[in-house]
């Protein structure tokens, strides 16, 4: 699958290229990368609870809690 200029694996596992590409991405950009990911997984498996969509669902989750620490400290 590709996303702009990134490439990330089908299976949507996280690889150690994820780390060194997050560096480089806003976590905005980050969550919605996420997001798609997730969505695509999901259309391939047809289940919210495989392993994959599980998995990519938690990164998702924990992107937006660190979006909304960030957002809420600002007001």
């Amino acid at each position: 699958m590709w996303f702009g200029a990134k490439r990330f694996p089908e299976s949507g596992k996280a690889s150690a290229r994820d780390d060194a590409v997050s560096c480089s991405l806003s976590l905005e950009e980050e969550i919605h990368i996420l997001r798609k990911r997730m969505e695509q997984l999901f259309m391939q498996e047809k289940s919210l609870t495989s392993d994959n969509v599980v998995e990519i669902s938690s990164k998702l989750d924990l992107k937006i809690n660190e979006y909304m620490k960030r957002h809420s400290r600002n007001k």
